[in-house]
């Protein structure tokens, strides 16, 4: 069986990137990395109909599997794999099988194994899958550097959300249109209607899943609480000394700030900086969100010139966001226009996250942004990336007007050439600055 009971599966851009691996003769172990929920173990399951078998072991619920791992005098993987598949009756077969070892952060004996079927059993497809890692990985001296190669998860992007809803065609347009050659009116303005439905649900599989089967609205809202007091119950296996009260205080201060420079100082009275930035860093390895960080941008790689204490904290979704800052689903929907998006900064939150998605699976990526660091002059541009030798300044606008004077100073600073606005306007273009829309905003890294 690939697929357990019940489950949906929507075709994701990973499904390629695994394709490409499977045929790669000179392929490493692959590692899925990526919070929990974002679909890792459903795309491998999917995967997994390409071999003629498929054996999934989950070492958080499979005790007797667990302990092959914790027992075994040495790590030889053909050992290893002789002990599971007389346990499990399922063959395992170079070429012919895919292994699939879940929750592998559960076993640390299991992640050091990893290297070791690079090594001396590399015929195998082998993919390993966690969604707390980091944590696990903090605890090993080494981890197979070189060996094993990392495939890094997010939640469903709006292009994969544009197809999940059968919209291939429409995403198609929206991929080929530019600011010389922008998109229909009429087909700027579905894309819109579109984009309003995946600001209020996000990216989560189990949620765009319920969206596409049943269209409700407030189905998704339920199964959006459903995942965030699971997530919450994680909590306690972050970290035994950290309460799991101190990190939902954290969390909840970063749907607080959203979109601003995060101050720790401004979270709760009942813990301290301290305390809350140790949440924080522990929700940053759990995936569930990712930071910004201010960069002087003065030249590349934008790394290279980072004020540390400067950073914005993203959530991983924009479903949760909405949910968590307690936005009613009645009053956005019976809204006339984008007003919702202002709230808690949505549109920012999102266009940071389709950037993050937009980037190499294979890479852990990073997100900057910009502002003047004199005193009594404030100036501030939303992200700024990089792609091959130029630097990209994005500024976010949740409407369709707005004044630009920060993306403009940028540009004088910086002596560059052009810079981007997304907003709900169609492709076009003002002097120097080049107008994305909001749902087309992955364009710009391509």
């Amino acid at each position: 069986m690939v697929m357990k009971k019940g489950e949906i599966y929507i075709n994701r851009h990973i499904d390629r990137e695994l394709l490409k691996w499977k045929e790669d003769s000179s392929r490493k172990v692959l590692l899925l990395r990526g919070a929990r929920q974002v679909g890792k173990s459903s795309a491998v399951r999917n995967f997994g109909k390409k071999f003629d078998y498929f054996l999934e072991l989950n070492l958080d619920k499979d005790e007797e599997i667990r302990n092959v791992f914790l027992a075994a005098k040495s790590l030889n993987p053909k050992l290893l794999c002789e002990n599971v598949s007389a346990i499990k009756q399922v063959p395992i077969i170079p070429g012919r099988t895919l292994l699939f070892i879940d929750e592998i952060q559960e076993c640390l004996p299991a992640i050091s194994s990893l290297r070791y079927f690079y090594e001396d059993f590399p015929e195998l497809h082998v993919i390993a899958a966690g969604s707390l890692l980091e944590f696990a990985m903090e605890e090993l001296s080494s981890f197979g550097v070189g060996r094993i190669r990392s495939l890094f998860m997010y939640p469903f992007s709006f292009y994969e959300f544009l197809d999940a809803c059968g919209y291939n065609i429409l995403r198609e347009s929206v991929q080929k249109s530019n600011v010389k050659t922008p998109l229909d009116t009429a087909l700027h303005n579905k894309a819109i209607e579109i984009l309003r439905v995946f600001l209020i649900i996000g990216g989560m599989p189990e949620v765009v899943a319920g969206y596409v089967s049943g269209k409700d609205m407030y189905h998704c809202q339920l199964v959006l609480d459903d995942l965030i007091n699971s997530l919450r119950t994680d909590f306690a296996k972050y970290k035994k000394r950290v309460p799991s009260l101190q990190i939902y205080e954290a969390l909840q201060s970063v749907v607080r700030q959203t979109g601003h420079k995060f101050v720790y100082s401004n979270a709760v009275q009942k813990y301290n900086p301290k305390q809350i930035k140790e949440a924080v860093e522990l929700l940053t390895m759990a995936g569930l969100v990712i930071p910004a960080v201010h960069t002087s941008a003065n030249g590349l790689p934008l790394g290279a010139e980072i004020n540390a204490k400067y950073r914005k904290i993203l959530l991983l979704d924009t479903g949760m966001l909405q949910r968590l800052l307690g936005l009613q689903l009645s009053d956005i929907l019976t809204s006339n226009d984008f007003d919702f998006v202002n709230k808690g900064n949505i549109a920012e939150l999102y266009v940071g996250l389709e950037l993050l998605k937009a980037t190499s699976p294979y890479e852990m990526a990073q997100l900057y942004y910009w502002q003047r660091e004199e005193k009594n002059s404030h100036a501030e541009v939303d992200y700024v990336l990089q792609k091959g030798y130029e630097i990209l300044p994005v500024e976010v606008k949740s409407g369709k007007q707005g004044k630009m004077q920060s993306l403009h100073l940028f540009l004088k600073e910086k002596d560059l050439k052009f810079g981007y606005r997304t907003s709900l306007e169609n492709f076009t273009e003002y002097d120097k600055i080049k107008v994305i829309p909001l749902y087309a905003i992955k364009n710009i890294i391509g």
